[in-house]
C-alpha cells in the first residue's frame, strides 16, 4: 500500500509540473510555433521508439514524456491565443482560449495518469519482495570474488587456452585438494608438456598418478619418479616416492635404505621428515628390513598408528570401494580396489573384493574377462 501511496504523489507532482505552464500564454510568432510543434510531436514519437527498442527505461521514458508534453501544450496554447495558424485561432481559439487549454490539460492528465500505471502494471513487478542492497551487489557481479567462482574463471580460460602452461600448473594442486586425481594428472602433465620437464613437475606428476590409483605407484607413476630423481636426486617427494614404491613391491629393505638416507639429509625441523619416520617404522615393523644402527642417524618412530601417508592412502581406497558399490561396471576400478587391498595387506578385503566384482560383472562377460585377467596378474587364481 505504501508503495502505492508514493506512485500518487509522484504522478501528481508529474502532473502539477507538466500543467502548470498551461496556465501562463506564449508570446512565440507563429512560425516558430507550428515548428515548435512539430518537433515536440517528433520528440513524443521518438521516446516511444526508445521505449519500445528498450534503449531507454520506463521511468526515463515517463520522465521525457512528461517534459516533451509540457512544451508541446504550452506551444499549442500561444497558438490557440492569436500566435498560432490563423484558421485556428478563429475557429477554437478566438472565441475561447482558455477552453483549449483547459481541454489540452484534461487529456493530458488522463493520458499521463493512465499511461504511466499502466506501463508499470505491464513492465514493473509491484509484488517482488525487498531485496538488501548487498545481495543485490553480490547477483550483479555474479559473485565474482567468491574462490569457486575463480576457479570456475581458470577452468572457463583453460578450456578457451589449452596452451596456458602456467593455468594448467596453477589450478593442478586445486584439483589434487578436491580429490579430482584423473584432472590432477591431465594438468600436471600439460604443464610438464608445455612448460618442460623440472624435477619438481615430475615429483608433481607422479604424485598425481599414483593418488588416481589409490596410492599404488603403477608403472607411469615410477617413470616419472625415475625422471624426477635424474634431474635432482635431492628432490624429496620423488625419493620418497621411489621408496613406496620399493615396499609396494616387497623389497622393504630397499624401502628402508631409501628412507633412512632421505632422514640423514633432513633437517631436524623438516615437517616432512615425521612422515618419512613413520614410514620407515613401519617397513621394519615388518621384520623384512634391518633396524637401523646408530651410524645412520635415522631415529625410531612409533609404528602404533597409521602415518599420514598409509591414512590418505585408505581414504582413497575407501572412496573408490564406496563407488564400485554404488556402479558396480567399472571392471578396471574392481582391478584397482584389488590391488589396494593386497598393498595394504587387506586380504580378507581383497577376498570379499573378488567375489562382489564377479557378482557385480556377471552379465558383462567381456568386463568380467578383463576382471579376471587382472586379478590373475596380482597371484589371484581361481
Amino acid at each position: 500500500m505504501t508503495l502505492w501511496i508514493v506512485l500518487a504523489l509522484m504522478t501528481g507532482a508529474a502532473l502539477l509540473a507538466a500543467l502548470w505552464p498551461l496556465r501562463r500564454r506564449s508570446a512565440t510568432a507563429a512560425a516558430e510555433i507550428d515548428g515548435d510543434t512539430a518537433v515536440y510531436r517528433d520528440q513524443l514519437q521518438e521516446i516511444e521508439r526508445d521505449l519500445a527498442a528498450g534503449s531507454l527505461g520506463v521511468s526515463e521514458a515517463a520522465a521525457a514524456r512528461i517534459e516533451v508534453s509540457r512544451r508541446l501544450l504550452a506551444a499549442e496554447e500561444a497558438a490557440s491565443s492569436g500566435t498560432g495558424d490563423a484558421a485556428t485561432h478563429r475557429q477554437i481559439g478566438a472565441k475561447n482560449p482558455g477552453r483549449t487549454r483547459r481541454l489540452s490539460a484534461a487529456i493530458a492528465a488522463i493520458v499521463l495518469t493512465f499511461g504511466v500505471a499502466g506501463l508499470y502494471l505491464t513492465l514493473g513487478s509491484p509484488d517482488l519482495p525487498g531485496q538488501p542492497l548487498a545481495e543485490r551487489m553480490a547477483k550483479a557481479r555474479g559473485d565474482a570474488g567468491s574462490i569457486e567462482a575463480l576457479f570456475k574463471r581458470v577452468e572457463g580460460h583453460l578450456a578457451q587456452h589449452p596452451e596456458d602452461g602456467r593455468g594448467w600448473e596453477v589450478i593442478a594442486p586445486v584439483y589434487m585438494r578436491l580429490g579430482r586425481y584423473a584432472d590432477a594428472v591431465k594438468a600436471r602433465a600439460n604443464a610438464l608438456r608445455l612448460l618442460g620437464p623440472t624435477a619438481q613437475r615430475q615429483a608433481d606428476l607422479g604424485e598425481a598418478l599414483i593418488a588416481a590409483e589409490n596410492g599404488v605407484v603403477t608403472a607411469q607413476a615410477k617413470e616419472a619418479l625415475d625422471a624426477a630423481i635424474r634431474l635432482d636426486p635431492r628432490n624429496v617427494s620423488a625419493r620418497f616416492y621411489e621408496g613406496l614404491a620399493a615396499e609396494q613391491d616387497g623389497n622393504h629393505e630397499e624401502a628402508a635404505r631409501i628412507w633412512r638416507a632421505l632422514l640423514a639429509e633432513a633437517p631436524e625441523e623438516e615437517e616432512w621428515a615425521g612422515f618419512v619416520r613413520q614410514a620407515l617404522a613401519r617397513v621394519e615393523s615388518s621384520g623384512t628390513a634391518p633396524a637401523p644402527t646408530p651410524s645412520t642417524g635415522a631415529p625410531n618412530a612409533p609404528s602404533t598408528s597409521a602415518p599420514p601417508q598409509e591414512q590418505m592412502i585408505r581414504a582413497m581406497v575407501e572412496r573408490l570401494a564406496a563407488r564400485l558399490q554404488q556402479d558396480g561396471s567399472d571392471a578396471d576400478g574392481w582391478v584397482r580396489l584389488l590391488r589396494s587391498y593386497l598393498v595394504l595387506g587387506e586380504s580378507e578385503k581383497a577376498r570379499a573384493t573378488v567375489t562382489d566384482a564377479r557378482r557385480a560383472l556377471k552379465s558383462e562377460p567381456e568386463k568380467l574377462r578383463r576382471f579376471e585377467e587382472g586379478a590373475k596378474s596380482l597371484g589371484i587364481d581361481g
